[in-house]
């Protein structure tokens, strides 16, 4: 059979097995899912209506967001002007400067285009 699965990420077993569209591997137990890895796809960040974003956009926040450290919030319908798209921590997408509160990162499922 020339279709190879492959080593288990966990433990590099080559006893891998499939199961429905799981991978699983009977030494450790590790389950996966096989995906392929393309390398030159750029990641399309879409806001929370589905647009899609570009760096230098203006966005409005769609929910009252808590700020750590703060004890105020940021509002509905707040204006946040030139963002920039980032691989941030977590799901935070974009960097961006928050009239009131400075440099932040935020989700784009909190904010809308325009």
């Amino acid at each position: 059979m020339t279709d190879s699965l492959p080593a288990c990420p966990s433990c590099a077993s080559e006893y891998t097995y499939e199961m429905g569209a799981l991978l699983v591997c009977p030494e450790c137990a590790h389950e996966w899912v096989n995906e392929p890895i393309v390398d030159d796809a750029e990641p399309v960040i879409k806001d929370a209506v589905g647009n899609v974003l570009q760096d230098g956009d203006t966005v409005t926040i769609i929910k009252d967001l808590k700020v750590k450290g703060s004890s105020t919030a940021i509002k509905v319908g707040t204006k946040v002007r030139n963002i920039r798209l980032v691989d941030g921590v977590g799901d935070h997408d974009i960097d961006c400067k928050v009239d009131g509160f400075g440099p932040m990162q935020l989700k784009s499922s909190v904010v809308k285009k325009g």
